[in-house]
């Protein structure tokens, strides 16, 4: 990714942390028991996933990162294994 991406992202991630505040005021106000809340509990579990993803993201950018500035190589898990069972055969 890209400074601009990753600046996307630390937005997206701002963004998603103040609409899962405002809903969980919202919840807070909401008498317990009701659809509201139940539909609120929802929608605050979606932003919490999203919010595992975006950095979860992010770390593996920044670790990327990290390992260009030393030139290594990193070979994807499938394709490794690729090339493993063409040096067997």
């Amino acid at each position: 990714m890209t400074k601009s991406s990753s600046a996307n992202a630390v937005q997206a991630i701002d963004r998603i942390v103040e609409l899962s505040a405002d809903a969980q005021i919202k919840r807070r106000m909401t008498a317990k028991d009701s659809p509201a809340f139940h539909n609120l509990m929802g929608v605050i579990a979606a932003y919490g996933k999203s919010l595992a993803l975006l950095t979860a993201l992010r770390e593996r950018e920044e670790f990327y990162a990290i390992i260009g500035q030393y030139d290594l190589t990193i070979t994807p898990p499938r394709a490794r294994a690729k090339v493993d069972n063409q040096r067997v055969a």
